[in-house]
């Protein structure tokens, strides 16, 4: 039996431990719905990502589920921190709206980026440590999705 000095606090009634598994529950619970691998993980945001070409120009297609919700004609911002590069792109379109899923609190966002061909070669899960989503007043920090050892 595997335990979790987390669970046991918030078995206790400890807040901040109660919080965290919450947080933690929320995001597995996310990745467990959705059949594709994600991207990238934040604490209450899931990230997943992908390229596309249309008419010679190449984008980077993300989807966000999770609690993060917007409305705004003033488009969003990505920051990619690579081992060795650090890359600042914004969303090719400036109207963007999250869409609320059937799931409690979770919406869907989809965001789209310009990215020059060149630069599609940086973009490895290898090479990224971590990425910054900004839109509005919303900063949202995600870490790079590694998958559990456990089956």
């Amino acid at each position: 039996m595997k335990f979790s000095l987390t669970k046991l606090k918030a078995a206790f009634g400890d807040p901040r431990a109660m919080e965290k598994l919450h947080v933690d529950s929320y995001t597995e619970s996310i990745i467990n719905d959705i059949k594709d691998e994600p991207f990238a993980v934040g604490a209450e945001n899931v990230c997943y990502a992908g390229f596309n070409e249309l008419g010679g120009y190449h984008f980077l297609q993300t989807i966000i589920v999770g609690s993060f919700h917007i409305k705004t004609i003033k488009g969003a911002r990505l920051t990619i921190n690579g081992k060795d590069f650090k890359m600042v792109m914004t969303s090719d379109m400036e109207e963007l709206e999250s869409e609320h899923s059937n799931v409690s609190n979770r919406s869907i966002t989809r965001i789209d980026f310009a990215i020059e061909k060149e630069d599609m070669a940086k973009f490895k899960k290898s090479r990224i440590q971590s990425l910054l989503l900004e839109a509005k007043k919303h900063r949202i920090a995600f870490d790079i999705y590694k998958p559990s050892k456990e089956a």
